[in-house]
């Protein structure tokens, strides 16, 4: 079974399937996220996070600009 990478709109608790898929990639690791694992992403960038560790790490290199 080949897996699909999903095109999602990140929204404040919530988000919107663009394109149907299985999967995302973490913006910041490149690990995969299966949708019904998808917990952590940031609105304003529009980028999913495979957990708290890669979006804390995300938060410290924007807080450093």
């Amino acid at each position: 079974m080949n897996k699909k990478l999903a095109k999602l709109k990140y929204l404040p608790n919530n988000f919107q399937v663009i394109e149907p898929g299985d999967y995302v990639i973490c913006a910041v690791s490149g690990k995969s996220i299966s949708l019904e694992n998808l917990n952590y992403w940031n609105v304003d960038l529009q980028e999913p996070y495979y957990s708290y560790i890669e979006a804390s790490i995300k938060r410290e290199e924007l807080d450093k600009k």
